[in-house]
């Protein structure tokens, strides 16, 4: 159930210019996000849906990686203050790009090379 920040490409490109743009932004450090929190296991399921496959339930292990943070999501409220930044696209209505690109696109499923390779190195706990 760790949670991430998704934002979309767009959004990131729009808040470069918005940054150079703006005087006022010059100097800050400013971070770029949705601004929301997902949860993976939510992610995955959002996933599932767009690819059609909504019975499709991901693989939970119950373990972490060591060293990863467990909820990391963006705060952008300086980016709305010194940019006037509002995330457009929303991760829920963007996943059919992604899918298309999926779907034409030749992959090879390396999810049990990864999990050995983790739990190998000693990197999940």
């Amino acid at each position: 159930e760790q949670k991430r920040d998704f934002v979309h490409v767009q959004d990131v490109a729009r808040a470069f210019r918005l940054a150079l743009q703006q005087r006022q932004a010059k100097g800050h450090v400013i971070n770029i996000g949705s601004g929301r929190a997902y949860a993976i296991s939510e992610v995955a399921r959002l996933l599932a849906e767009a690819m059609g496959t909504p019975n499709r339930s991901p693989e939970l292990l119950g373990r972490a990686r060591s060293g990863d943070i467990r909820n990391c999501f963006a705060d952008i409220s300086k980016a709305r203050e010194l940019l006037g930044f509002e995330p457009v696209r929303q991760l829920e209505n963007s996943l059919g790009e992604f899918v298309s690109w999926v779907r034409n696109t030749s992959a090879v499923d390396r999810g049990a090379d990864m999990k050995r390779e983790l739990e190998e190195r000693g990197l999940v706990s």
